[in-house]
């Protein structure tokens, strides 16, 4: 801002100065994307972000007959994003009395278990846990 003989500039000043400048001044580069490619982009990393079942997964939860609420599969979502923060690739995630297995990059739940069906509380092909 320039003060000329000790005083500020005038409102129409800075609105010469700041209202009639060019909409893309040098240097600036427009958007390459539309909006509507923004929001399908948004959305489909928001897809990608979402807790998967695998198909095996999916039919264990149907013969056991468990059904998970909205707020057991935002839990679980959690715990399988606290595996990821902590570089967990095959983790367990052991929930209300329900065991799952899930591969954490793909975020997928490979299989699902009650955890009183579990023979001698033993599981395989792990590299971490997450209890919640």
């Amino acid at each position: 801002m320039k003060i000329q003989n000790g005083q500020f500039l005038s409102i129409e000043q800075l609105q010469d100065q700041y209202l009639s400048r060019p909409k893309n001044p040098a240097g600036s580069e427009k958007s390459e994307f539309s909006f509507r490619e923004i929001l399908e982009r948004t959305a489909e990393q928001e897809e990608s972000a979402a807790l998967k079942f695998s198909k095996h997964a999916a039919n264990r939860l149907a013969d056991r007959k468990i059904e998970l609420t909205d707020g057991q599969l935002r839990r679980l979502s959690e715990g399988t994003a606290k595996a990821g923060e902590k570089g967990i690739r095959e983790s367990l995630v052991l929930m209300d009395e329900l065991a799952f297995i899930v591969n954490v990059p793909s975020n997928t739940v490979i299989t699902a278990m009650s955890q009183t069906e579990t023979e001698k509380n033993v599981y395989t092909n792990i590299d971490g846990a997450v209890i919640i």
